[in-house]
């Protein structure tokens, strides 16, 4: 895919064209054409040239992967970015990867998914009073964006926080580079000064501010945590069992 004359290219773009975009659609279709980070522009598309071997017949989406869910969301998840064989084949946040796997399974337990799995973006996956987005919209190499690269990304996140305000009760931040990009974005979204020092993240961590939707740390669904035990299933229940119970849903 080649970059349109609208595609934002630069971070002031970015900001400009994430402000400016007044639905969740209009903003999600300029997430999907952003270039503004060269190094993650090169990776993606490099990644979605080469492929991995077990999806070599399969076609890549290759760009920046839009939130999933409804926009009178009164849940937020919040992750990392996608994955390079996940989100970043198949345009849709944690679908197609092992993370996705857990992640879903534990929102269908919790009576946020239609489903347990989310293969692909036509698989008829709908999440109930949920939306899913990451605060790095390109998967990165070695899944660590750059500083630049968080700063530069996050007008997309704070606008579309901005967006889903109006509903939104509860966030569950996955990780603690979730949880370190909810303060700036409550910020922004909210005009609300985090507190000093900023709180610590760590698993079923908890913040109440007035003005704001409480907000939730859990481990990040990733293989390193879920397959040594470090995230169980009943650890994400506990988490999402709590979300529905701040958002009026339990």
């Amino acid at each position: 895919m080649q970059p349109s004359e609208a595609s934002p290219r630069t971070p002031e773009g970015v900001a400009a064209q994430a402000a400016s975009a007044a639905s969740l659609p209009v903003l999600d279709a300029r997430v999907a054409d952003c270039f503004a980070c060269p190094r993650l522009v090169a990776w993606r598309t490099d990644v979605a040239t080469v492929k991995r071997a077990s999806f070599r017949d399969q076609d890549y989406w290759g760009r920046p992967v839009p939130g999933f869910g409804p926009a009178d969301a009164s849940i937020a998840v919040l992750g990392l970015a996608p994955a390079a064989h996940g989100g970043n084949r198949t345009g849709r946040i944690f679908t197609g990867d092992r993370s996705g796997d857990v992640l879903f399974a534990a929102l269908h337990r919790a009576g946020l998914a239609n489903q347990p799995t989310s293969v692909a973006a036509d698989d008829g996956l709908e999440l109930r009073h949920t939306r899913i987005f990451s605060a790095v919209r390109c998967a990165p190499p070695d899944n660590k964006p750059t500083p630049q690269e968080r700063d530069t990304c996050a007008p997309w996140f704070q606008h579309e926080l901005t967006l889903i305000r109006p509903t939104l009760q509860a966030v569950v931040t996955l990780g603690a580079f979730a949880w370190a990009a909810w303060w700036p974005a409550m910020r922004s979204a909210y005009g609300v000064r985090p507190p000093v020092p900023r709180p610590k993240f760590g698993h079923g961590a908890e913040v109440h501010l007035p003005g704001v939707p409480p907000v939730l740390g859990c481990f990040h669904v990733s293989q390193q945590n879920t397959f040594t035990g470090r995230l169980t299933p009943g650890m994400l229940d506990e988490v999402f069992t709590r979300a529905k119970v701040l958002a009026g849903l339990a």
